[in-house]
């Protein structure tokens, strides 16, 4: 959400562009190198007077070092991200590495593991893209100063690993902190009414969807085609390679079919419910989701934590079944323009797409969990059919082909709330949220401050001139 008026009091300055930084590092490639037990006995030394530099070693943080060099490719990061370098100094990008050292660090002391599968899945998707983006995999190499492609994948792979910890550790920090009602109305109260934040533009929409016709005869060849994939895994065919050849799910597939979940991940219920019911090494029977039919296979279970690989197929939908929704669809349409029905009435009455049917086919934003969705940050196949509507105005029917689901719409928008400044009763979902983030913030800091105190921090040269955020210089 835009917020207007930046002065809200619950982030300072100093926090609010550590965080900043901070989400930065996480998406970077920033190559970092962890300290051997041979060389952890090893403390960087430095006389203070002519601050000199260790082999470009700047900082240390436990069992992990930061170069002078990994500072100079933050910057670069940056830059090559469209971010603007002009207001960040050297030692801000410091402190940001520093966090994310500490982050990484500690994750490791509290035993949070993170597979090199799930690494090895992070690396595959990432490159397809860098290639996609650079051109060619030898560009990617040369633009990382690499000497081959086995020595640039082994420096990406420690890379994401470390990055999974940061991200780990960090939802470890938070995933407890909760916000109560009344907390929420005093974090409202403390925003002077001049630096109230003002909240741009929204809509509220709704739709109908009719889902093209498969027939038995469609389905019945889909899972028989996985129960022969079960059945040549058992025999010793490797799962990931299947779901790397054939699964549709443009999510997991290049991964090898791979997600770790548990019960509160965003996954439909049909899904999690067979997950939960497999035992580590079993490869579950066809069943069928909105999404399509899948087989699981179950490969390690840690508490109430799961990691799997799946294949997702989906029948083919006919010309003919396609035609025969797009003139269903015409025709409601038709009867909403006629006025013979409202589109709330037929959407209960008529529309395929259980999750919106109850409510009159009223989208909820999966980001906020309300009905709103700023113009500002709507999805661009949602605005492109909504952002024309006049006030009752219903949209032409559309073909939406989602992941190789082909599916009718017809879209309206049920409600305009124009830029307007906070109003608790209006904006309660984005103001708690808003006090969230800053208990979350304020649980963060703690955390650093008492493992700032016990872990091993060494901060070399001119750096020890800088001044930090945290206190990563024990003063």
């Amino acid at each position: 959400m835009p917020i207007k008026k930046a002065q809200i009091k619950f982030i300072t300055n100093k926090v609010a562009f550590s965080l900043f930084l901070f989400i930065f590092s996480i998406s970077l490639a920033s190559g970092q190198e962890v300290i051997k037990d041979s060389v952890v006995a090893k403390k960087p030394t430095v006389s203070s007077d002519k601050k000199l530099k260790i082999d470009g070693i700047v900082a240390t943080v436990g069992d992990y070092i930061i170069l002078d060099s990994d500072i100079d490719k933050g910057f670069l990061e940056i830059t090559s991200q469209g971010g603007s370098t002009k207001d960040i100094t050297r030692c801000q990008v410091l402190g940001s590495l520093l966090e994310q050292k500490l982050y990484a660090h500690q994750a490791v002391q509290d035993s949070i593991i993170v597979s090199d599968a799930e690494v090895k899945g992070m690396m595959d998707e990432r490159l397809s893209y860098m290639v996609e983006q650079i051109g060619s995999m030898d560009k990617v190499v040369k633009y990382y100063q690499k000497d081959s492609e086995e020595e640039f994948r082994t420096y990406f792979f420690d890379v994401l690993k470390e990055q999974k910890l940061t991200g780990e550790m960090t939802k470890k920090i938070i995933e407890k902190v909760e916000i109560t009602p009344e907390e929420v109305r005093e974090f409202f109260k403390k925003i002077p009414a001049t630096e109230l934040p003002v909240f741009g533009a929204e809509l509220e929409v709704a739709q109908i969807v009719i889902k093209p016709k498969v027939t038995e005869a469609d389905k019945q060849k889909v899972i028989d085609r996985l129960k022969s994939f079960k059945k040549e895994c058992m025999e010793g065919s490797s799962f990931a390679t299947k779901a790397v050849l054939y699964s549709e799910d443009p999510g997991s597939s290049k991964n090898g079919g791979y997600y770790k979940m548990n019960r509160k991940t965003p996954f439909v219920k049909e899904f999690k419910d067979v997950a939960f019911s497999l035992a580590e090494g079993e490869i579950s029977e066809p069943f069928e989701t909105t999404f399509g039919f899948h087989i699981i296979y179950v490969e390690k279970i840690k508490g109430q934590e799961i990691e799997l690989r799946h294949i997702l197929i989906s029948p083919v939908v006919t010309q003919e079944s396609l035609k025969e929704a797009k003139e269903k669809i015409t025709l409601i349409r038709k009867k909403i323009m006629d006025k013979d029905i409202t589109f709330a009435e037929a959407a209960r009455t008529m529309s395929d797409e259980k999750e919106t049917r109850a409510n009159g086919g009223a989208l909820v934003n999966t980001k906020t969990q309300d009905t709103r969705f700023e113009l500002t940050k709507m999805d661009p196949k949602i605005y492109a059919q909504v952002s024309n509507l006049k006030d009752n105005e219903v949209s032409l029917p559309f073909l939406e082909d989602e992941q190789g689901k082909k599916d009718y719409k017809i879209m309206t928008v049920t409600n305009r709330i124009d830029e307007h400044t906070a109003d608790y009763a209006k904006d309660y979902i984005k103001i708690k949220d808003l006090a969230l983030k800053e208990k979350q913030i304020k649980a963060i800091a703690k955390w650093f401050d008492a493992k700032i105190k016990d872990t091993y921090i060494k901060i070399l040269g001119e750096y020890r001139d800088c001044t930090f955020a945290n206190n990563w210089l024990k003063k």
